[in-house]
């Protein structure tokens, strides 16, 4: 079902003893897809880039509401998925998502996190939990004009093949 985020989504009143910047996943310009059966589809409207955000990226993701930890999101990822999911891969999630603009700011990342690479993050998690690191992948939406089959005489061809019988030549331009 797809749905622009935000039309029905449930938003909660801030504890009054919550960090001033706790994950809170965009609403504004994004279409969501969500009828596949271990991902999510996010297309953000702004960017003109579309994100599958797998199963555990996308749990993360929906319960950054702005009023929870890392913590309590790990608690309940752990209780959708039945299986142990570390707080360490709550934030290496919103670290991807925040990458992608995908959350409403930025969060600060614990120190221990600052400095490590998603590689070394990974590693820190242990094989039990490798089975549900959070993977983001994107693809940049091509325009109307990049989404053609070919190029025609004096177009780009830097991006796509020169049309039948064409061939590029000097500056990337089709003849």
């Amino acid at each position: 079902m797809k749905k622009l985020v935000g039309d029905n989504m449930k938003r909660t009143a801030l504890r009054n003893d919550a960090p001033a910047q706790l994950p809170r996943l965009r609403e504004e310009n994004l279409i969501v897809d969500d009828g596949l059966l271990d991902e999510l589809l996010v297309y953000d409207l702004d960017r003109h880039k579309a994100h599958c955000l797998n199963l555990s990226a996308a749990l993360v993701w929906k319960h950054c509401d702005g009023n929870s930890t890392a913590s309590e999101i790990a608690a309940r990822v752990s209780r959708k998925l039945k299986q142990d999911f570390p707080e360490d891969a709550v934030w290496l999630a919103v670290r991807q998502l925040e990458k992608l603009h995908l959350l409403q700011g930025s969060v600060p990342i614990p120190p221990r996190f600052a400095g490590l690479s998603r590689r070394e993050m990974i590693r820190g998690l242990g094989l039990a939990a490798v089975v549900a690191i959070p993977v983001v992948t994107s693809i940049v939406a091509p325009t109307a004009a990049e989404a053609s089959t070919c190029a025609d005489v004096n177009q780009d061809c830097s991006i796509k093949l020169c049309c039948d019988g064409l061939s590029c030549g000097a500056g990337n331009i089709c003849h």
